[in-house]
């Protein structure tokens, strides 16, 4: 695993929000990535191995994961928030110039910063999300967001999530959900493998346009003009085709990288996911 520093700041309210600081060349503009919904900055761990001390990389995690407090008002956990949470990261570190990637709720986020942030934006990967979002992938989020479980060892949470992810991911074996339970878990304080979220965030999520809260198409067309990847898993319930190939019509210049035999979202380890990040940041300045 590449090394990195914890780096802090504060959100508007005073709440204290982490990223990791993965050091490299100065002279690229870094890589900020957000992740999805329950999910955290460990996500981006293959990338950061990918890079190598390439480009300095800052992987996010929103408030109530990971590292990042959580929120008194489990209101504020919804895309409006961590816009605003991010957006004052980027005025602490004030970088001359960035690459925005983001996973689902990430790559949401990232369109909604992307009309604030647009003459410093140096490109965006948005990683299987899109202006609009699948029913059917809702509805399979909306069903498991906010269960509290928890689990005896580490073997015991990789195979509960494989009972759950089982069809988008079907190529995996035990070693491979290992590694998606210890991103996606923590060991809590009494000795039980959990889920690395606040549970409070199903709270927003599950109102009515809890998910995005707002016409997305907008904030899509601002990318105009900024480089855009976006990757799409084949079987996505989240990212749809045909939406996929309207996002690529509207910018005009996007390209498009469909990562086989996976749902959502690409774990972004895959051979075709890591060829396409690499290949879309080496023309990043």
């Amino acid at each position: 695993m590449a090394d990195y520093k914890d780096g802090y700041w504060l959100s508007g309210e005073e709440l204290r929000l982490h990223y990791r600081d993965y050091a490299g060349d100065a002279a690229a503009a870094p890589l900020i990535c957000l992740p999805g919904l329950t999910r955290n900055a460990r996500d981006f761990e293959p990338v950061a191995t990918m890079l190598d001390g390439r480009r300095r990389m800052l992987a996010v995690n929103f408030r109530g994961r990971g590292e990042s407090g959580y929120a008194r008002n489990a209101m504020s956990y919804v895309p409006l928030t961590y816009v605003q949470d991010v957006d004052a990261l980027l005025r602490e570190l004030n970088l001359d110039g960035f690459v925005l990637m983001g996973t689902s709720l990430g790559g949401l986020v990232s369109m909604l910063l992307t009309p604030m942030w647009k003459a410093r934006i140096r490109g965006v990967i948005l990683n299987d999300v899109g202006p609009e979002i699948g029913e059917a992938g809702l509805a399979r989020i909306r069903g498991y967001v906010g269960q509290g479980r928890s689990f005896d060892t580490w073997v015991h949470a990789a195979r509960a999530i494989a009972e759950a992810q089982a069809d988008i991911y079907p190529d995996y074996g035990l070693e491979d959900w290992l590694r998606m339970a210890k991103r996606a878990c923590k060991l809590a304080g009494n000795g039980r493998i959990v889920f690395d979220y606040d549970m409070k965030i199903a709270e927003p999520f599950k109102q009515p346009g809890g998910e995005a809260g707002t016409d997305l198409w907008p904030a899509f067309d601002a990318l105009k003009g900024i480089p855009l990847l976006i990757l799409r898993g084949e079987t996505s319930d989240i990212l749809e085709a045909p939406v996929a190939a309207e996002m690529v019509k509207r910018h005009g210049s996007a390209t498009l990288v469909t990562v086989p035999r996976v749902g959502h979202a690409p774990s972004l380890d895959e051979p075709e996911a890591q060829h396409a990040i690499s290949n879309f940041l080496a023309s990043r300045a």
